[in-house]
């Protein structure tokens, strides 16, 4: 009977374990910050804006990658990719990794700011 309380004690404890980057202590106000400062050069946030150098933001979180009217990479559109937090996890970790052959050589190495941003991207919407 003890063996499966460890057994699911044990399976929470790697849930845990594999999405930890995802689920850091997440802070939208510091990802706004970072994204200000870090993904702002290119991307627009606002619903409606034109991408200029980069897609629009708005509403990217749930959003099929390489779907809005933007001139992106044959990699991206044929991606099959959707923006959930953890895919945006990895893809910001190393765009080039998840999706190779995309423009977006921008990556943002620490947990704790990709959480920040990711979270802030929940908010556009």
């Amino acid at each position: 009977m003890r063996r499966i309380p460890l057994f699911v004690s044990a399976l929470v404890g790697l849930a845990a374990a594999v999405t930890a980057p995802v689920a850091h202590a997440q802070n939208a106000a510091a990802g706004a910050a970072m994204f200000k400062q870090q993904c702002q050069m290119c991307h627009v946030n606002t619903a409606g804006a034109k991408g200029f150098a980069a897609p629009n933001l708005w509403g990217v979180v749930g959003r099929q990658a390489g779907s809005t009217a933007f001139a992106y990479s044959t990699a991206l559109k044929n991606s099959g990719k959707t923006w959930d937090p953890k895919t945006l996890d990895t893809f910001l970790t190393a765009p080039g990794k998840l999706v190779p052959g995309t423009r977006m050589v921008v990556a943002i190495p620490d947990a704790k700011k990709r959480a920040d941003v990711i979270a802030y991207l929940k908010t556009l919407h």
